[in-house]
């Protein structure tokens, strides 16, 4: 098997990784053989460097764990690890929302003119949800006051945060209450997992675990809230069809890739770029082609069906192709190498916030109220590259796939209704009772350069269709699953089983689709896992039982970031059976792997799985739904 075969699934990849070896052009993938052997006692999360003391790698002696030259055991080092990884990711995706509520808040001042509030019901929803008037007020009132409620879940305040006890179902609520384990603020539970993993404080690994819960729905309400306010400013997606993978890119356009995860950029960027076609014609170019990367780019696919050409660890390979002119990032999962990578074949990186900034990149300083001019000052950068890299040769995969994308809770909700206007959710609840819909798995996360990119995303996925198990994804997993043909509704007939592919074809035809919905609904970005958990809870709802009953479970088959194990950890917060794909770094603590995995269980009701193989892990989830269907007294013979 070449070695290319070995790095990538997706044949567009593979083609500019052999043009990577051609041109002596370093990749992720190079930089990972680089860096082998990894070092074990990091991989076993026993690598403490907590203090000035250490770093300190626990192994064992004489057949006796080590402890830390503080006295820190195993179990506590592993904990405190995984703790701060968790804290890390809820700072991450809360970073998204308070970006997005600052943004809500100048717009309702009057600060921040190129900003509408583009669903207008949303806000009304959001605002009644949280218990604040909105009958009599005009709309700037009730937008400044959702900003002001989100501004104020960040600290600690004497009531629990509200995107946390308005998400989820009563009896789940309760029991975090119970368990005194609701989240008193965002930044509150992050500063304070900071200190109770510092030299000194908190050495014993189930509180601290316990501590880091708290952290993690903290993060479910960052994602909860980045969901709910990037609706409101920009729109409830909708179902609209696109294209996806390197083939989107054309040689005799101006090329602009948005990337990161925060659309409050990129929908300035996709914004002005249909204002400034005359310039690119000027320059020489046929038209300005907005592209997508990561979850900045599932933001504008879902909402303006902009093509999203890569994903993750494969955003390299845009700029490989020769075609990418610039390359505009906000925060987050932005490789620092892009800017080595666009200076071998042309392009620009442009960074624009001042805490994702990265060295050789043009930075513009973005700000809301400048919003348009710093967009259109960002696109003629891109327009400029394109007139240097004029005359260049180009090598553009011919590869890319028809996507259908943007399913809301909302866009779900109204589709059900075609089918039954009085009760939605009933069909769909109706279908899984009688196993059409075997359950539903939330695909999350990101790839890992470990993984033959999208191997255990696609692996898995297939099997679960084949198995009648409705698919949801979000984020750079809905990336894996679309470039391999499962966002469009052509592969229902060969992916579904016959169950599942009656209820997605009967759905389709009640919208006037002529035809099935696609095999996997994309749901959107990483913060729109929180869709996952609305129509989770909305089911949970209607049926009068609790999250951890349903039969629903998540994978993020190929998890990359630390915000995917905050995700991973309030998913199984909330009672869901959680599969990852990548062994995450705790197997130095047989208490704290045996706690995830088992112990949690008999707490919440969800758990890991961690299982490498992807048949195997397939398996496993297909359990763990039989399990959950046993409970509920439904038919388990498929």
């Amino acid at each position: 098997m070449a070695s290319w075969e070995n790095k990538s699934t997706d044949p567009a990849v593979q083609q500019m990784l052999v043009k990577a070896e051609r041109d002596s052009v370093a990749t992720v993938w190079d930089r990972y053989h680089d860096m082998q052997p990894q070092c074990k006692f990091g991989e076993a999360g026993l690598c403490c460097r907590h203090c000035l003391q250490g770093p300190c790698r626990i192994g064992l002696r004489g057949g006796k764990p080590l402890l830390g030259i503080c006295g820190a055991t195993p179990d506590v080092i592993v904990a405190r690890g995984l703790a701060r990884s968790i804290a890390a990711g809820t700072a991450g995706h809360s970073g998204h929302a308070k970006h997005l509520a600052h943004t809500l808040k100048k717009l309702a001042r009057g600060q921040a003119p190129d900003y509408t509030v583009k669903d207008k019901d949303k806000l009304q929803a959001v605002a009644r949800r949280l218990g604040l008037f909105v009958d009599g007020h005009q709309e700037e009132e009730v937008a400044l006051a959702v900003a002001n409620a989100a501004l104020a879940d960040f600290h600690e305040k004497d009531t629990p945060v509200q995107w946390v006890t308005t998400v989820l179902p009563k009896q789940r609520v309760e029991f975090f209450q119970k368990h005194h384990l609701l989240p008193a603020g965002i930044d509150h539970e992050i500063a304070e997992v900071m200190h109770r993993t510092s030299m000194g404080c908190d050495a014993d690994a189930t509180n601290t675990l316990l501590g880091a819960v708290r952290c993690a729905l903290a993060d479910l309400a960052g994602c909860s809230m980045g969901t709910d306010l990037s609706d409101i400013l920009f729109g409830t997606p909708v179902p609209r069809g696109s294209e996806c993978n390197l083939g989107v890119l054309g040689p005799e356009w101006v090329n602009i890739a948005v990337h990161g995860h925060n659309p409050v950029l990129s929908e300035m960027i996709v914004a002005v770029s249909r204002e400034m076609e005359e310039e690119a014609r000027q320059a020489g170019a046929e038209r300005i082609n907005v592209v997508g990367i990561c979850c900045t780019g599932n933001e504008v696919l879902m909402r303006h069906g902009v093509p999203p050409c890569t994903h993750s660890v494969s955003q390299e390979m845009a700029f490989m192709t020769g075609a990418l002119d610039a390359m505009v990032v906000d925060y987050q999962c932005a490789q620092p190498a892009v800017v080595t990578t666009a200076a071998c074949t042309g392009g620009t990186v442009v960074t624009t916030m001042e805490i994702a900034k990265i060295t050789g990149a043009v930075h513009v300083d973005y700000s809301e109220e400048k919003a348009k001019a710093n967009a259109r000052e960002i696109v003629r950068l891109g327009i400029k590259a394109f007139r240097q890299r004029q005359g260049k040769a180009t090598e553009i995969p011919p590869i890319k796939q028809k996507v259908v994308t943007g399913f809301s809770v909302e866009a779900i909700v109204q589709a059900l209704a075609k089918l039954n206007s009085d009760d939605p959710l009933k069909p769909l609840i109706d279908q899984i009772v009688a196993g059409n819909i075997w359950g539903i798995c939330l695909f999350a996360g990101c790839n890992n350069v470990k993984v033959p990119q999208d191997l255990n995303f696609v692996t898995v996925a297939r099997r679960l269709l084949k198995e009648n198990v409705l698919v949801l994804a979000t984020g750079c997993g809905a990336g894996a699953l679309m470039r391999h043909g499962l966002l469009d509704p052509a592969s229902v007939e060969e992916s579904c089983g016959a169950g599942l592919k009656g209820v997605l074809t009967a759905i389709g035809e009640a919208n006037g689709l002529n035809g099935p919905l696609p095999p996997v609904i994309h749901i959107g970005s990483c913060v729109d896992n929180s869709r996952g958990v609305s129509l989770a809870t909305a089911v949970a709802n209607r049926l009068g039982v609790d999250l951890d009953k349903l039969p629903v479970v998540a994978s993020a088959p190929e998890t990359m970031h630390e915000k995917a194990v905050s995700i991973g950890t309030w998913a199984v917060a909330i009672g869901l059976p959680t599969h990852v794909g990548v062994v995450p770094p705790v197997l130095g603590s047989q208490a704290v792997a045996g706690l995830l995995t088992a112990g949690i269980k008999d707490l919440t009701g969800g758990y890991f799985i961690v299982e490498t193989d992807p048949e195997v892990a397939a398996a496993k989830i297909l359990a763990a739904l039989g399990e959950r269907r046993t409970a509920l007294g439904l038919p388990t013979e498929r």
